[in-house]
């Protein structure tokens, strides 16, 4: 049997971590078996379906490289199918018009609260006869069995049985003609074959009732895996209901693609204490039954950590690519500067995100003004003019240029004239970098050059001279 899984999101609003668990169980379940990856976009919801979501479904699956084998199907375009459907049940008795007004409805179910009963629709319209002499504003209703039980294996929740009694006859087309997400949904995993549906626990009261639907129409019942929620730090279930982050949003905070499907799999999933996993050994390793059914929390410091961890051991081309990104979005012009590789390789250990190092760099390629930093007052007093004089005829002789050179040249500068080595580093920090903190000062000096290192420490001291004149 081939395995045939889908991820059928509503385009409905952002496409979040939530959703995203959900698509990556789903592809890794195929591609571990050698099967078959659907993408469906189920919009049958016009009021509420936008481009802009299904541009962003789209755009987070090609980024995290979750490529599809078949779609995106649109459900809107597949409408005439789910109403030829919906009119042959009606025929064999498995549907039914329902002609009672929303206030009846309402009514009714006000009633059965107060009595203390589930609410539910109380089959006024379930067997009427010559219902084609009512008016045309009526809905369909899938005619639920009164009597036995829904029973199925969840591969996370074990055995769920349901009785029937429990279940409503529920709508499977509005009165303007369009059908629900529950029949829609059915007769999709029906055409396309879905062997494993992979979903969140807050669809599990669909499953019975789209499996009574499923054996009216003589399918094949899937297997059901229903995976718990995920909650924000602040203890809210991520939904679009409640703002969930676009998915797209961390590409654009500085997370590697790479990270946060690592981060995303062990939000419910285990392979014993190990934390890092390459693509491939989550393919190889994945399976439905190592899903807890536990709740899972957002953790940004754990997500950090992951995405550090990869910048760390990553290919410095592959990272400097996707920093060229993130420098373009700075404005920096990284023509007269050194080359994004040796930024990497400088400030990764320092940085959690390619964000963070595309600011962290700006002064390799821009000048300042010292008078605009708020330490200059500590730093451009004269009595360092002579420490920074020192500096300057000792880094203009250098010869080869060279790193360890110009740590030596500190170096020895600071025990020849008893001045701390951290007081000079900061000092050549302050005025090379505008900063007083950075990565080793002579990595700096040797990256930014022996011309610009020596134009900075020049304008430093005439900028300290012309403020005491």
């Amino acid at each position: 049997m081939e395995i045939i899984t889908r991820f059928a999101p509503s385009p409905t609003g952002n496409l979040h971590i939530g959703s995203i668990r959900t698509a990556l169980y789903s592809w890794l379940f195929a591609r571990r078996y050698n099967g078959k990856f659907i993408l469906r976009i189920e919009d049958t919801d016009c009021e509420r379906s936008k481009s802009e979501s299904v541009q962003s479904i789209l755009d987070g699956l090609k980024w995290l490289g979750l490529y599809w084998d078949e779609g995106p199907y649109f459900q809107s375009k597949r409408l005439k199918r789910y109403q030829n459907i919906i009119k042959d049940m009606l025929n064999n008795g498995y549907a039914y018009k329902c002609f009672c007004s929303i206030k009846k409805l309402e009514e009714e179910k006000k009633n059965q609260i107060l009595k203390g009963e589930k609410p539910r629709y109380n089959h006024a319209c379930r067997y009427l006869k010559n219902n084609h002499f009512f008016d045309n504003d009526y809905v369909i209703r899938f005619k639920n069995p009164l009597s036995g039980k829904v029973i199925f294996n969840d591969k996370v929740r074990g055995k769920i049985s349901i009785n029937n009694e429990e279940l409503d006859d529920l709508i499977i087309q509005r009165s303007n003609g369009i059908p629900t997400y529950n029949l829609c949904v059915v007769v999709d995993d029906l055409d396309m074959n879905v062997t494993h549906v992979i979903r969140g626990e807050d669809h599990i009261n669909n499953t019975p009732r789209q499996i009574n639907i499923l054996k009216i129409l003589g399918a094949k019942i899937p297997v059901y895996a229903h995976v718990s929620m995920i909650f924000n730090e602040e203890g809210q279930k991520i939904s679009k209901r409640n703002n969930a982050i676009n998915i797209m949003e961390y590409r654009n905070n500085g997370i590697l693609p790479e990270a946060l499907l690592n981060y995303i799999i062990r939000l419910g999933w285990s392979y014993g204490n190990q934390e890092i996993f390459t693509l491939k050994e989550m393919q190889s390793l994945f399976n439905l039954e190592s899903i807890s059914k536990s709740s899972s929390i957002i953790n940004v410091k754990k997500m950090l950590w992951i995405n550090k961890y990869y910048i760390n051991n990553l290919s410095t081309n592959y990272l400097a690519t996707i920093l060229k990104e993130y420098i373009k979005k700075e404005k920096i012009n990284i023509k007269n500067g050194p080359n994004l590789e040796s930024l990497i390789d400088l400030f990764k250990t320092r940085n959690n995100t390619l964000k963070e190092i595309a600011k962290s760099c700006r002064y390799f390629y821009e000048e300042f003004f010292l008078s605009d930093k708020k330490d200059s007052n500590i730093y451009l007093v004269s009595s360092n003019v002579y420490i920074l004089e020192l500096i300057y005829r000792n880094i203009s002789k250098i010869l080869i240029w060279d790193s360890k050179e110009i740590f030596k040249i500190i170096n020895n500068l600071s025990k020849e004239y008893v001045i701390s080595i951290q007081i000079i580093s900061t000092l050549l920090r302050f005025v090379i970098t505008g900063n007083i903190s950075s990565p080793s000062i002579s990595s700096i000096i040797f990256l930014m050059g022996q011309e610009k290192t020596l134009l900075r420490i020049k304008n430093a001291i005439d900028y300290i001279k012309n403020l005491n004149n």
